[in-house]
């Protein structure tokens, strides 16, 4: 049995994972959603990068999870990933979906190109410390409903600015780690820059889903099978 913590992206709380979740347990696994710091139930809490990685690793020492499969989803691949080197012998593996990827040193909006790093923490800034979330604009393009739209922006909340300026603290590289990088390919076809090498080397498996950027919600099932799979390597 494999025990899966699940960590959604910026905006979103463990309410993101309401339909793979069961699927999860219904296959004979545990499966453990987080909501982080300063989001959603824990909303208005501030918080820096490395209490998100605390938030991660609290869960699995709390619970006393073993053969952990971390799951991080777009920004919070960038805590999961820290947190996938703190569990040691708890993890089973990693899987980033559609997500960022730490590098040692390395900011979120740092990594942002475009001018697009200044216009976020400006507009952290204006927000008084917060990233608000996404219209519903935004999602359009993404293989998401009408329906599936109004769920994803009436559940987002503001996002902790200071988690997403706060520098990655790595020991060693990623690679070392049995991963998975799930692309999502109609939010383009390749991964960060810091997923390039380790799937290179073939330390990481790559594996695709036909839809957008936020599939707990377009693609449920899909990416369920594609959770166990991962997890039965």
């Amino acid at each position: 049995m494999a025990n899966f913590v699940l960590v959604a992206g910026a905006w979103l709380g463990a309410w993101a994972w309401g339909e793979v979740v069961p699927a999860l347990r219904a296959a004979g696994h545990g499966a453990h959603p987080l909501t982080l710091s300063g989001l959603a139930d824990r909303r208005g809490v501030a918080a820096g990068q490395q209490t998100h990685v605390a938030d991660i690793v609290d869960q699995v020492e709390r619970l006393d999870l073993h053969d952990v499969v971390l799951v991080g989803h777009s920004y919070a691949g960038i805590p999961v990933g820290q947190a996938a080197e703190l569990i040691g012998g708890r993890l089973a593996r990693v899987v980033f979906v559609d997500s960022n990827v730490p590098e040692d040193g390395v900011s979120f909006t740092a990594g942002m190109s475009g001018g697009r790093q200044q216009a976020v923490e400006a507009a952290i800034a204006e927000a008084g410390g917060w990233w608000p979330p996404l219209t519903a604009a935004d999602y359009v393009g993404e293989g998401l409903t009408e329906e599936q739209i109004d769920w994803i922006v009436s559940g987002s909340t503001p996002h902790p600015g200071g988690s997403l300026t706060e520098p990655a603290r790595l020991s060693g590289p990623l690679g070392a780690l049995p991963g998975t990088y799930l692309k999502c390919l109609l939010d383009g076809p390749e991964p960060p820059p810091a997923a390039v090498e380790p799937l290179a080397s073939g330390a990481w498996r790559r594996v695709e889903l036909d839809t957008g950027h936020w599939p707990m919600f377009s693609a449920p099932r899909a990416l369920t099978r594609l959770l166990l799979d991962e997890a039965a390597r």
